[in-house]
């Protein structure tokens, strides 16, 4: 097996936004729970179900406003993913606990947590994966500051990263697009590749800024990127496949339907 079907998304928490004016009028949804967020959290992880890796952002790990439920682990049981992550970046005891979330069919061999510069609420998950040859690739998701000045920073931070992985993928949502000169300086001094200027994921009722960016290192093929008119939040889901070079293949094979188990925390 030599491809990779990659999907990044923004979930809100599982809070479906239509329009700009939801943010005041569904702002009590981040704090307090609400029975459609179940059913929006149901029919996302339909569509999870077609990938074979999935970063996530803004879920809640299982506090007050998700009726207590993590939602990392509801997505990957409905989405058939055998291993998930949780990094909680924000811990508001059982007020909310922001997290970045992974969801795999392909047993991570090692997965690390770090915490981005700048002010505490922001970090990076980096699970590693097993290629043949003793070759590894390195997938790391994201949810960067809004703030350019911390976000410039967490760039350096990454891009410093992806300098130590021949086979990388850095997917998320980077809170800036293709103007951004930290951006477009990371992805030079790394030579990754994947920066879409058309591909626009935000706001989803009207997609006019690529946020939203899933970054590959040279050796890796893009087969196809896109994104995906799914809006059950107020960004849209980017995907990606991707090919590993000729010479090298997954250690590991998996199935869309596994039994589900959690990796145990690096």
């Amino acid at each position: 097996m030599r491809q990779l079907s990659l999907l990044s998304y923004n979930v809100q928490a599982g809070i479906y936004s239509r329009q700009y004016s939801d943010y005041f009028t569904n702002s009590w949804k981040h704090l307090l729970p609400h029975p459609e967020r179940l059913v929006n959290l149901t029919r996302i992880a339909q569509l999870l179900r077609r990938f074979d890796l999935v970063g996530l952002q803004e879920v809640d790990a299982g506090s007050l406003r998700s009726s207590y439920i993590d939602q990392i682990q509801y997505l990957a049981r409905h989405g058939g993913f055998p291993f998930w992550y949780r990094q909680v970046n924000r811990n508001l005891g059982p007020f909310a606990q922001h997290s970045n979330g992974l969801l795999s069919r392909l047993r991570p061999r090692e997965i690390a947590e770090h915490k981005l510069p700048g002010l505490p609420g922001r970090g990076a998950v980096v699970a590693e994966f097993t290629l043949s040859k003793g070759q590894v690739l390195a997938v790391v998701i994201v949810h960067l500051a809004l703030g350019w000045r911390a976000r410039r920073r967490q760039l350096d931070f990454l891009a410093r990263l992806a300098q130590s992985y021949p086979y990388i993928v850095v997917m998320g949502d980077f809170n800036c697009g293709c103007d951004s000169r930290g951006l477009r300086n990371m992805v030079r001094r790394t030579a990754m590749r994947g920066l879409d200027c058309e591909l626009k994921t935000f706001p989803s009722w009207r997609p006019r800024h690529n946020l939203d960016h899933i970054l590959v290192s040279a050796p890796l093929k893009t087969v196809a990127a896109r994104v995906i008119d799914y809006a059950l939040s107020d960004h849209l889901p980017i995907s990606m496949t991707i090919e590993l070079p000729d010479d090298l293949s997954f250690e590991e094979t998996w199935t869309q339907d596994a039994t589900f188990a959690a990796p145990s925390a690096a």
